[in-house]
């Protein structure tokens, strides 16, 4: 399975950005609101300088305590960002994001931030492409 089928599953195709200024405070209130675990930093909509995550406000919150809500999202976002494309394996991403210990990686297209998937996404698209092919096999052996 390819990402492409992944993003097509998703219930929506939009990945939330927020620009590279916006505060710590607003990035909260935006993953709350929206019950999501990261947004992209971008102040384009199209280029992905960043990514934010829960797990990094919570750690800058343990370190400098409620001082850092008023920083900027590029202060703590993650600039090293690991990619996929539409067209990559699902399997090599999910060894990826379970290596790398992340959750949540943008698929880029010519540069372009095209969608976002979830560990949570490829497990569940790998999930059901087993569940197919168990049923297939259910119905050789059952002669169907």
């Amino acid at each position: 399975m390819q990402v492409h089928h992944i993003l097509k599953s998703k219930a929506t195709d939009a990945v939330v950005t927020v620009k590279s200024g916006t505060s710590i405070a607003d990035v909260a209130k935006i993953l709350t609101e929206k019950r999501i675990g990261t947004v992209v930093v971008s102040n384009d909509d199209e280029i992905a300088l960043g990514i934010l995550s829960e797990r990094d406000i919570v750690r800058e919150l343990a370190n400098r305590g409620a001082t850092c809500l008023s920083d900027a999202a590029e202060t703590y976002m993650t600039e090293k960002l690991v990619t996929c494309s539409r067209n990559d394996d699902a399997d090599h991403i999910l060894a990826q994001m379970t290596e790398g210990r992340f959750r949540h990686m943008p698929v880029v297209e010519d540069g372009k931030l095209v969608g976002l998937i979830t560990i949570g996404d490829v497990v569940k698209a790998r999930l059901t492409e087993l569940a197919m092919e168990r049923n297939a096999l259910e119905g050789m052996i059952m002669g169907h």
